[in-house]
């Protein structure tokens, strides 16, 4: 990776208005309220709706992501996916207010999985809204080869055995739903015939953002302390038209939770409680 050092170390800023009514339409499509007003507490893991990156047509892949360059170093490699993250809450965001996303690459590295080889970079984030850093987050963006197979549908089972447990329709609406308030043009998302025919999934993907907000809103009310960090990590791609779950556990110091679909684990993530500024 050494063609890509010159990508460790870059920075660039970002600034954005909290407007209450894209936090809504995220709360609403999950089945909230969608009651938010300016100067309430911007819920977790919603900053991800703002900070859009928008692209005219000519700057974008064929897979519907902004084309390779520019911030993120251009990896060579075709299947871009975000592999999981880390994040600390270190004093609430509100809507209505001004944030600057403050985004630098750490750390790019190549490994050899199953399926070949994998570039990894490193995002970290700070957001700040003038009182000094609300959240820090680290992103991990993973680059694969072109598949070598279809991937193996997942198989409908009963509920796992979880102290909480949800149900989630992850069906297209959905999907199209968080990949417009997202502004995430990554076709997996909504396109079945190019998830399918170029990427050899077996139906769509289920966002791993949009699964791990589910799953910090899901310990967020069954756990009676502030939230004040998450930690998550992809194991293995969700799809529509199969139960999602939600799943979590109670766990020292916070909790432990994962998404399912029959047997297998898609994400796992790890909650931190504690005192907020």
């Amino acid at each position: 990776m050494s063609e890509f050092n010159d990508w460790v170390g870059r920075s660039q800023s970002v600034t954005d208005m909290l407007a209450p009514a894209r936090s809504n339409a995220l709360s609403v499509a999950l089945g909230g309220d969608g009651d938010l007003k300016s100067g309430d507490a911007l819920p977790l893991l919603h900053h991800w709706l703002y900070f859009w990156d928008i692209k005219p047509p000519a700057a974008l892949g064929p897979d519907g992501h902004p084309a390779r360059g520019g911030f993120l170093p251009p990896v060579p490699l075709p299947r871009r996916m975000w592999a999981g993250g880390r994040l600390s809450f270190l004093h609430p965001l509100h809507l209505g207010s001004q944030v600057t996303r403050t985004s630098t690459i750490t750390a790019i590295s190549e490994k050899t999985g199953r399926s070949g080889t994998l570039v990894f970079v490193t995002v970290r984030h700070e957001l700040d809204s003038g009182k000094g850093v609300a959240v820090s987050e680290e992103q991990d963006l993973v680059y694969r080869e072109p598949a070598a197979g279809t991937v193996p549908a997942p198989v409908a089972a009963p509920p796992p055995a979880a102290p909480w447990l949800e149900q989630v329709e992850a069906d297209p609406v959905l999907l199209f739903r968080y990949s417009a308030l997202t502004m995430n043009g990554h076709r997996i998302h909504y396109d079945r015939p190019y998830a399918m025919g170029e990427e050899a999934y077996p139906a769509l993907v289920v966002h791993g953002p949009l699964q791990a907000t589910l799953l910090v809103q899901l310990a967020a009310r069954n756990l009676g302390a502030p939230i004040t960090g998450f930690d998550f990590r992809g194991q293995q791609p969700a799809f529509d038209g199969v139960p999602l779950y939600v799943c979590g556990e109670p766990a020292e110091g916070g909790a432990n939770v994962w998404t399912q679909q029959g047997e297998a684990k898609n994400m796992v993530a790890t909650v931190r409680t504690g005192n907020i500024a």
